[in-house]
């Protein structure tokens, strides 16, 4: 069977598993790997590809795997090497003044800019990033693309895992090329073009261009379609989300279908598809055209003019770069006149977005593109190879309509079937969440989308140069009004099922027992099938890692206490960005929040110094936390505003969060465990107990604590500082230099 596969090519089909997996270890690696190691491994193993001969199939493939995994780990290192993203050290309040390049409106009067940044002032930044994104609130008017604003802005270096081993926001902000995140004080100032750098490099003019042109789009539909609607609408063709409110997000996200409203492979694939056959029934019409001309190769070709301007004016995000690949490979599989739908396609345009950019191999969006797209195209291929029996009776005339209804509709359930299961590994892997009823919601949605969404779109965008759009576009609001209540109910239904983290070793294993699923045809596929179930029997079966008793966000402004069925935090409304993903990765959608107190005055703050309190004061502080320990209920924070929370957990131990440097002599002589987001220059309490500082936190990230006995267990979630998007956590802005020590110690020892 292995010498079949082998002669249809299928071996050939894993070239971009073994290219993926060199940019993977790349990318999961301590530290960098040497370039000329990699170099040499590429070099040797592709001359042993070309010195063995075609007699011995085995040991070239191997040599050609291992070619390839060299080739992932080289174009890796060259990616990282040209974003050279300069990321923020800290958080910091300054006067940034930048260009507009982008902007998006979130439908709350606030806009979203990424400012390519000329400057900074009060203070002046000696490692300003090059570009950030920065939140806009009370202007009169956005701003457009090219202006040159500035203003006091509060920046933050982008997020780190909320908990060890979940993902790295810093990570992909690197290969965005974002430095920082942020949000203005007020509006900030349009200055004179004259007062900043032109964009005089004809790239940058016709970039500019497309983003003024993408954003004049949205503006036109949400001006025509209110609302959701709207957002809706809009997002479809510009990719701008953020318009589209909580509620409405959250329905699509719960019913399964997210998936719709980002530019993906779906929405390519009807656009081209809806062009295509609708421009070659156009030239059909004329027999003289029809019968001279190869009317499939020029609708090929308006078609890939077509998702060529669809992708133009996408805004270039990752999903639509990806489905625009994918889909210009298959429109140009038809001018060679070699079938569109075909693995060796699916096969080559991941070759080829891997080669781009690697750094996608570990996002959940291209994981779960491919999955789903691997899944449909080995579907369709054991569909179209099955054996079909004539039937007289399906050929009636009365029954034929009968049948291509139920053929539609039976294609759409399989299509959503066998695309929910595909994308359920990577939906627990990177979410932690299933969606149950997402089949219906996409059977009910997808006829709409199809039938009414995307050809009234597609029209509307043909005819929008000549402002003859807008009945077209109601007609999509119409089709979308439908998405968003169908959307609405099957959410209300529930059936978002928590899974939480599961073993390291698991992913990885059934996504191998997937791959040999999908790109093998003989019967060896169904190894791929037993390695799935084995895994899943074992993950099922065997208990799961133990959860942690305490965690602690990467500033140490957020830590809460994890029992059994609740998770308990020392904030009444913690930030959602960082609390969702704890609930989420620890299946308690419970929250106790903590019990405020009466507390005494709270004496001025000062961050990076201790502000002493009188003697008086601080025994009125200690006596108060002890009395919050011991009267307080277990596993819950009692808090006192702007000061301290103290919580006692279920094994007696107690732990104590301070907002003010102030309290750390009563919270250290209480506690046994010391958290706060000061960034203190030393790391441990005089009285023994564990200190965790905003300074230990930046180093090494979120924290979880497990309790065995007498032991404290700390899991971080970094343990070394040297790959490029976590370098900023080791600089010293103070002498301008890295430390190349990994991160701080948390210590439990006399300081």
């Amino acid at each position: 069977m292995l010498g079949e596969e082998a002669d249809h090519g299928r071996l050939l089909l894993f070239s971009p598993v073994f290219l993926g997996a060199g940019s993977a270890f790349w990318f999961l690696g301590r530290s960098d790997f040497p370039l000329v190691a990699s170099l040499l491994c590429l070099l040797v193993s592709a001359a042993a590809v070309f010195l063995t001969g075609p007699s011995r199939p085995i040991l070239r493939a191997s040599f050609m795997a291992l070619a390839l995994f060299a080739g992932g780990m080289l174009s890796a290192q060259f990616e990282s090497w040209r974003a050279s993203t300069v990321i923020l050290d800290s958080s910091v309040t300054t006067t940034v003044t930048g260009r507009v390049e982008r902007r998006e409106g979130d439908g709350r009067g606030r806009w979203r800019y990424i400012l390519a940044v000329t400057g900074t002032e009060a203070p002046e930044l000696k490692r300003p990033p090059r570009r950030i994104t920065a939140i806009v609130r009370g202007a009169d008017a956005p701003f457009e693309i090219g202006d040159i604003i500035t203003g006091k802005a509060r920046l933050t270096p982008p997020a780190g895992p909320a908990l060890p081993a979940l993902n790295d926001f810093s990570f992909g902000a690197y290969f965005d090329g974002i430095g920082a995140n942020g949000f203005f004080y007020g509006a900030p100032e349009k200055l004179d073009l004259e007062a900043g750098p032109q964009a005089d490099r004809s790239t940058d003019a016709l970039l500019e261009w497309l983003y003024r042109l993408r954003s004049s789009i949205g503006d036109r539909i949400r001006s025509i379609l209110p609302g959701d609607t709207g957002a809706f609408a809009a997002a479809l063709v510009t990719d701008e989300r953020r318009a589209i409110s909580k509620t409405t997000t959250e329905a699509l996200r719960q019913s399964g279908l997210a998936h719709i409203v980002a530019i993906s492979g779906l929405n390519m694939a009807l656009s081209a598809g809806i062009f295509f056959v609708g421009f070659r029934m156009l030239l059909s019409l004329f027999p003289g055209v029809a019968q001279a001309y190869p009317t499939k190769k020029i609708a090929a070709a308006g078609a890939l003019i077509a998702v060529t301007a669809y992708y133009l004016i996408s805004g270039f995000g990752v999903s639509a770069e990806r489905a625009f690949i994918m889909m210009a490979i298959m429109l140009i599989a038809v001018f060679f006149d070699r079938p569109s739908i075909s693995l060796r396609n699916i096969v080559l345009s991941a070759l080829i977005i891997i080669a781009i950019s690697p750094s996608e191999v570990l996002g959940p969006s291209f994981q779960m593109s491919f999955a789903a797209t691997l899944a449909l195209v080995s579907g369709y291929q054991l569909w179209k190879d099955r054996r079909v029996r004539e039937s007289a009776f399906l050929k009636l005339p009365i029954i034929r309509p009968v049948v291509a209804v139920a053929g539609f509709f039976g294609g759409v359930f399989l299509t959503s079937l066998i695309g929910g299961f595909s994308t359920a590994l990577f939906s627990i892997e990177h979410f932690h969440r299933l969606t149950a009823y997402g089949l219906p919601a996409n059977l009910a949605t997808m006829p709409i989308i199809s039938f009414i969404v995307m050809p009234a779109g597609l029209l509307a965008m043909l005819l929008m140069p000549f402002g003859v759009d807008a009945p077209l576009w109601k007609v999509v609001g119409f089709g979308l009004d439908l998405v968003i209540a169908v959307a609405k109910t099957v959410s209300g239904w529930g059936g978002d099922i928590g899974v939480g983290r599961l073993p390291a070793w698991y992913f990885a294993v059934a996504v191998a027992g997937f791959l040999l699923l999908t790109l093998l045809r003989t019967r060896l596929r169904h190894v791929g099938t037993s390695i799935i179930a084995i895994s899943t029997l074992i993950v099922l079966l065997l208990p799961l890692p133990r959860p942690p008793d305490l965690v602690i966000s990467e500033d140490g402004s957020l830590v809460a206490v994890v029992a059994a069925e609740a998770i308990a935090s020392n904030r009444e409304n913690p930030p959602d960005f960082i609390f969702d993903q704890w609930q989420r990765a620890l299946v308690l959608p419970t929250h106790d929040p903590p019990k405020m107190l009466d507390g005494p005055a709270i004496p001025p703050e000062g961050e990076d110094r201790r502000v002493r309190l009188s003697r008086d004061q601080q025994n009125e502080a200690s006596a108060a936390m002890r009395a919050a320990a011991a009267g307080g209920e277990a596993n819950r924070f009692s808090c006192v505003k702007k000061a301290w929370c103290t919580s006692r957990l279920g094994n007696g131990h107690i732990v104590t969060v301070i907002d003010n440097a102030a309290y750390l002599g009563p919270a250290c002589d209480t506690a046994d465990i010391v958290v706060t987001s000061v960034r203190l220059r030393f790391d441990s309490c005089r009285s023994g107990g564990t200190l965790f500082t905003g300074e230990t936190l930046r180093r090494t990230g979120s924290v979880e604590l497990r309790f065995a006995g007498a032991d404290l267990e700390v899991t971080t979630a970094f343990d070394a500082l040297s790959r490029p998007w976590m370098r900023h956590r080791a600089y010293d802005w103070r002498n301008d230099r890295f430390t190349d020590s990994g991160p701080s110690g948390v210590s439990d020892s006399d300081g």
